[in-house]
């Protein structure tokens, strides 16, 4: 698991990028913590940096949004899905548990 920061210090309405590979956007979506990958799959754009929206976030270049429990999108221009990853709180630190590529071995 990748600790992201203190429960704390993401609230609610906001969100937080994970410089991994691919990076992982984290969002505090009225108090329940989603992780997605931060790529749109539109076009190279951050979606952390997008506007979030109960449990949609729309990308910031192009206005696709993506449904942050299942990566699926929900409008053009967005046809591809982006990956969901698990979201732990231990003891007050928000963790990403990657999703494993597909033919990869975990």
């Amino acid at each position: 698991m990748i600790p992201v920061c203190r429960l704390e210090d993401l609230p609610v309405g906001e969100s937080v990028r994970i410089a991994t590979t691919p990076p992982i956007a984290v969002f505090n979506a009225d108090g329940v913590l989603y992780a997605i990958d931060d790529t749109c799959s539109h076009q190279d754009a951050s979606l952390s940096e997008g506007w979030l929206e109960g449990c949609l976030v729309e990308c910031p270049l192009h206005a696709a949004s993506f449904d942050l429990r299942t990566g699926q999108p929900t409008c053009l221009p967005a046809r591809r899905p982006v990956r969901t990853h698990e979201v732990v709180v231990e003891s007050g630190v928000v963790h990403v548990r990657p999703a494993v590529e597909e033919g990869t071995a975990a």
